[in-house]
């Protein structure tokens, strides 16, 4: 690699100096409107996928790179990618050498939770545009520290709450609600519900031949490889997910709190457990409210993983209740009912194409995308909030909105940031 600004990347940290993690000077991104964005798609499995396989088909966009630490992927991944764009990606293991890459312009992040901070802060000074999946953090200092560093380094960073880019979606948030047709909007009620199964014990082992593990594990505590901490089923483990209230429930709580025109919270009670996934450590069932200093409007969130069922139409949604109506909406579609009459549904095909182009366009112009990071910093800490009011056995936190800490509560406060392992630090001073 070239010369590293170290101070930079590493802080003042000897140990990760030596260790020998490098990063860039700030470059500008070299696209302009008329320009391919080449990207590189850092975790191929699943959502990473299902994003490589949309970037390669949108005009504006070029998938040079796959990066995955499981380089058994790469044989059916690349090809598949080949015959979408008609230009074979290179494969990389070690997401470090396509931040070296003066020819990437943007890093789509579709790792586990615990990687996309340090990915994206990693990425943005070294001059890189980053689209990075939900949640955005996976602690809520993390978050702010992507923030300053899309701020710092001037980067376009989107995050992959995609229906912030959804015309149905925007259509309600933007002009239907403010027009005071439900009057004033004081509660957002969200909801996740869906059956995830149970895990099945099994013993820890080594790691698959061909797997990097340790890269894999990258900030997060050097535990022995699991299959149960592996492959998604790392959702449900403190180290590397954020439940399921940070992998699908932080959907509806973005669109609840963009309703509601709020900001960070003031409080946050929840109540949560295990229902039936007794082999998860994060729970399978959460009932949280959220107050705020901005607003008087009240937010609140329902996640049950255990019911095979869609509510109103909709298996996961958001309904806003008005002083003259409310509004029910999902990925389906939307209704508003005006009193006690329902309106008809309003359906309409969801797609990820309205959010790539948005931030592809975005990239070109410099100007801020529909789910900027400081939208999704604020969206996963609500996501945060709950999951530390939990797991602190309290049931409730209170958080100064301004300085995004939380107020007479030292193990909650710990709780908002990690340890990490050497050298995948986030420094202090992005």
């Amino acid at each position: 690699m070239t010369e590293p600004n170290r101070r930079a990347f590493l802080g003042t940290s000897a140990t990760a100096i030596a260790a020998g993690w490098t990063v860039l000077s700030p470059r500008p991104g070299k696209a302009a409107p008329a320009d391919l964005v080449n990207v590189a798609v850092m975790g191929i499995r699943g959502r990473g996928d299902g994003l490589a396989q949309g970037f390669a088909g949108l005009p504006g966009a070029r998938v040079t790179h796959l990066v995955d630490v499981d380089s058994r992927l790469f044989s059916q991944a690349i090809p598949a990618i080949a015959e979408r764009q008609g230009v074979e990606p290179k494969a990389e293991t070690d997401f470090r050498r396509v931040l070296d890459n003066p020819d990437v312009d943007a890093l789509i992040v579709a790792t586990p939770d615990h990687w996309h901070a340090p990915a994206t802060v990693f990425a943005c000074q070294a001059g890189k545009h980053v689209y990075v999946e939900k949640p955005a953090s996976h602690t809520l200092w993390e978050g702010r520290k992507m923030v300053e560093a899309a701020r710092k380094y001037g980067r376009v960073v989107q995050v992959g709450t995609q229906s912030r880019s959804t015309p149905h979606y925007r259509h309600v948030i933007e002009e239907v609600i403010p027009s005071g047709r439900i009057g004033a909007v004081l509660q957002a009620r969200a909801w996740n519900s869906q059956k995830r199964p149970d895990l099945t014990v099994q013993p820890d082992s080594a790691p698959p031949e061909g797997v990097d593990y340790d890269l894999w594990i990258g900030p997060a505590p050097k535990r022995p490889f699991n299959p149960n901490r592996f492959h998604y089923t790392w959702h449900w483990m403190w180290d590397y997910g954020t439940g399921d209230v940070g992998n699908d429930g932080v959907h509806d709580l973005d669109i609840a709190r963009w309703g509601l025109g709020v900001g960070m919270p003031r409080t946050v009670a929840c109540t949560a457990t295990k229902m039936l996934n007794k082999t998860w450590e994060t729970p399978d069932t959460v009932f949280a409210s959220y107050t705020f200093a901005d607003s008087p409007a009240i937010l609140i969130f329902e996640q049950r993983d255990w019911s095979p069922y869609v509510e109103i139409g909709f298996e996961n949604g958001v309904t806003f209740y008005g002083t003259k109506g409310r509004i029910e909406i999902g990925r389906a579609g939307w209704r508003l009912f005006e009193g006690n009459d329902p309106v008809p549904v309003e359906s309409e095909p969801f797609s990820d194409r309205h959010h790539f182009e948005n931030f592809l366009d975005c990239v070109a112009s410099g100007r801020l995308p529909n789910a900027d990071i400081e939208q999704g910093h604020r969206s996963a800490s609500l996501a945060h909030l709950a999951n530390i009011a939990y797991r602190t056995g309290r049931g409730c936190v209170t958080i100064d909105p301004e300085t995004e800490q939380v107020v007479g509560d030292t193990e909650a406060q710990a709780l908002t940031r990690r340890e990490y392992r050497s050298p995948f630090a986030i420094p202090d001073e992005v």
